[in-house]
């Protein structure tokens, strides 16, 4: 059995550290998986480079790196080690630099998020999407009674879960909702997540904006009592290279409205798991808050869509099996 490292070499809590917190664990389930780094969960099984360099010499070893950082180190590895094979994820939303592909060109093999990363990159890669732990994000037994266990007030809930800032999209939403809350007192707008120096000062404007209604929930370690209390889950956002957000907000069976992203229609189905609107277009996303908001039921339908579909792709199990298999794919390359 071959040993798999996941490097984490970045002292920021990202996107990339829940991913990586979520599939080294997985991993282990087929293959033996540690992480080497910091800033991870204590929970996350660690090797350490001691062991690290002493089994690399005697034994196959895939390095599977997230940042250019990373991948330097395992070319290093490659030189030292009797047979290590790199694979590379690219997770970036925006055109890589030409450092980050000359790095891609030389891992045995590249994994991207979405037909976009793909194309971007220009070079053959194995897409495979991030997957969401199943037993942890689930639907609730009753939504309403979940909403009202956060005491932020109304009957049921509407809002963006994710970093506060204007590239996400908040500012639409707000926009979007603002003239709709008189006509549909029972829904109460929220934000959930973390505001930051000029982006706290900015999130109270739009709640100003509101006349206090947005409700600026901050930053939460554990989302899942938010994802099962909102009916509506709007995700706004101008980028994203894969968004956990909205697979996690599918699987506790949200209705999602989401920016047309290039990687999102392979996720939602308009109408059936989901809205789509373009990315900044307010006014699409007033008329389908409109209707989802005069229509409870259908945001519950579409939820309930939403989370099968969910539970059926997008799980950790199914990104661990993929990976899994490019790894036995990369080992069996000659040397």
């Amino acid at each position: 059995m071959p040993l798999v490292v996941h490097p984490h070499f970045h002292r920021r809590r990202t996107g990339v550290t829940a991913h990586t917190e979520l599939i080294v664990p997985e991993l282990g389930h087929h293959l033996e998986t540690w992480a080497v780094g910091g800033h991870l969960a204590a929970s996350v099984p660690r090797l350490a480079w001691r062991e690290l360099w002493r089994r690399l010499r005697t034994e196959p070893l895939v390095w599977h790196a997230h940042r250019n950082n990373e991948m330097l180190v395992g070319l290093l590895l490659r030189l030292l080690g009797r047979r290590v094979r790199l694979v590379y994820t690219r997770h970036g939303s925006a055109r890589p630099s030409g450092l980050t592909r000359w790095l891609a060109a030389r891992a045995e093999r590249l994994v991207t998020l979405n037909a976009q990363g793909a194309e971007w990159m220009g070079l053959p890669s194995t897409i495979v999407t991030h997957g969401v732990d199943l037993t942890r994000f689930t639907p609730p037994a009753d939504r309403e009674a979940a909403w009202r266990a956060l005491g932020v007030g109304g009957q049921r809930g509407v809002g963006v879960v994710g970093r506060v800032r204007p590239n996400k999209g908040q500012g639409d939403f707000v926009e979007a909702i603002a003239p709709l809350l008189a006509d549909f007192p029972e829904w109460k707008p929220v934000l959930v997540g973390l505001a930051k120096g000029p982006d706290a000062a900015w999130a109270e404007r739009l709640r100003a904006s509101t006349g206090d209604a947005l409700v600026l929930a901050g930053e939460h370690a554990n989302v899942v009592p938010w994802y099962q209390g909102l009916s509506i889950l709007v995700h706004p956002s101008y980028a994203e290279a894969f968004s956990m957000v909205l697979v996690e907000a599918m699987a506790a069976g949200c209705c999602p409205v989401v920016t047309r992203l290039p990687h999102v229609p392979a996720v939602v189905e308009h109408g059936r798991t989901g809205f789509l609107f373009e990315p900044g277009d307010v006014a699409t996303l007033r008329e389908l808050l409109r209707m989802l908001l005069r229509e409870p039921e259908r945001a519950l339908a579409v939820g309930r869509n939403a989370a099968e579909e969910a539970r059926a792709r997008f799980g950790v199990g199914h990104e661990a099996r993929a990976l899994a298999r490019l790894y036995a794919e990369a080992l069996e390359l000659p040397d």
